[in-house]
């Protein structure tokens, strides 16, 4: 068997495979046994054909058509153990020549993990943020869940302040709707805090049905770098415009709610649960912070295709995922934003590579500093799933060799993300 390897551009090779005829012998033998159990020929039972009836009867050319996904299977295989290639995905097969009496050749184009070269780590260092929760804003969730508790009125007037208004929103930058950017049947509260500020205002003096298209600002101090500080342009629908009857907030309203004395316990309760919400957003900031510097100042060799793609397929199933979550489907998603599913992936495709760079840069760093998952780490994580999950019918899959490989690059990662945050966040 001879192989030629060529580079491709996108970090692919193509691999031509070539074997005289002799060589397909093994190959040749093994199909016409499955075609003699396959083919009634008169005078004989099946199975019981000589070899020399079947090729007369058939033709050489069948058979060998018949066995060239075996040969490719097998040869291949051979030959980028041969090379030392490790291909990140099923090969793109093409044969070049499959005739009797010739050689038999085809080509495989191979997509091949990129290599990474990761930053002097000492470089980037993100600074931890202190949480803080003020009384204001225990006071102002509190006042939230009031009027969630509000009796909503349908009014025929203009919105004023307190009151909801109920709208479709698409929020873009540079004519592109940015992710978590629209909603349908999104209620604000008129004079309330708004994640942009000052958004709540526009809405001021809307009826019913009105449709409004303003630019507005995102607050310097977003967590999204990609936003903060960022000129948008939001377009709304109006659904409705509702008045508020919210109930006082008192120890009765305390107690309503669940088991609290009084309000000052219930004040307690919110207090710890905002700092818990704010902790994880605070760690979030953080790593997103970290990969986009690390990713910035490190080095990945071209991305092949089918990586990229593979990304977008996951971000394309995430937002159905969310949308399902809110009663919604893709359909009526992209018609809402008037746009079509490859435009939609396309949108995706710089957040889909800088995913893809990251996960490059996590693995590369494992391996450099030797950071392994064990068997017993792989079981102990098993059994704690076992022990949530004690009567699914599908627990032997948690079992499987597939499922603790997939456990041992998710636990690996993990550990690789720990150690870089405690290197790098202070």
């Amino acid at each position: 068997m001879k192989t030629t390897v060529k580079k491709l551009p996108k970090n692919q090779k193509e691999i031509t495979i070539e074997l005289e005829y002799n060589e397909l012998t093994p190959y040749l033998q093994k199909t016409i046994s499955s075609l003699n159990e396959k083919y009634k020929i008169n005078g004989f039972r099946p199975g019981k054909v000589p070899y020399e009836i079947i090729k007369q009867k058939l033709g050489e050319e069948v058979i060998l058509n018949e066995a060239i996904d075996d040969i490719i299977r097998s040869t291949y295989a051979e030959a980028i153990k041969k090379e030392k290639i490790k291909p990140i995905d099923m090969p793109k097969i093409e044969v070049l020549k499959a005739a009797p009496n010739n050689p038999f050749i085809y080509q495989a184009i191979i997509s091949l993990l990129p290599k990474t070269e990761i930053c002097d780590i000492k470089k980037i260092n993100i600074k931890k943020e202190k949480v803080e929760i003020d009384e204001k804003k225990v006071d102002m969730t509190i006042k939230k869940l009031a009027e969630s508790r509000a009796k909503e009125k349908l009014v025929k007037r203009a919105s004023k302040k307190r009151d909801v208004v109920k709208i479709d929103m698409n929020i873009f930058q540079n004519k592109v709707a940015i992710e978590g950017g629209s909603a349908l049947n999104h209620k604000i509260v008129i004079g309330d805090p708004y994640y942009i500020p000052g958004f709540d205002d526009k809405l001021l003096g809307l009826k019913e049905n009105d449709k409004k298209e303003f630019e507005i600002t995102f607050p310097k101090e977003h967590y999204n770098k990609n936003l903060a500080g960022k000129l948008v342009k939001c377009k709304i629908k109006v659904k409705g415009v509702y008045e508020m009857e919210i109930p006082k907030i008192d120890d009765n309203f305390a107690k309503s709610l669940g088991n609290f004395k009084n309000l000052i316990e219930l004040k307690k309760q919110i207090k710890q649960n905002l700092e818990a919400e704010e902790n994880i957003k605070e760690t979030r900031r953080q790593e997103i912070e970290m990969f986009e510097q690390l990713v910035n100042e490190s080095k990945f060799e071209e991305l092949p295709k089918i990586l990229v793609l593979r990304e977008v397929k996951k971000m394309i199933q995430e937002l159905k995922d969310n949308l399902a979550q809110q009663g919604m489907e893709l359909k009526d998603y992209l018609e809402h934003l008037k746009k079509t599913a490859q435009e939609i992936e396309k949108d995706f495709l710089p957040q889909a590579e800088l995913r893809v760079k990251t996960a490059l840069l996590i693995r590369e760093y494992a391996i450099k500093n030797n950071i392994k998952t064990s068997e017993q780490e792989i079981n102990q994580e098993i059994e704690k799933t076992l022990k949530q999950y004690p009567d699914d019918k599908n627990k032997d899959q948690f079992k499987s060799e597939t499922y603790k490989n997939y456990l041992k690059n998710i636990l690996t990662n993990k550990k690789a993300v720990d150690e870089l945050k405690k290197k790098i966040i202070r």
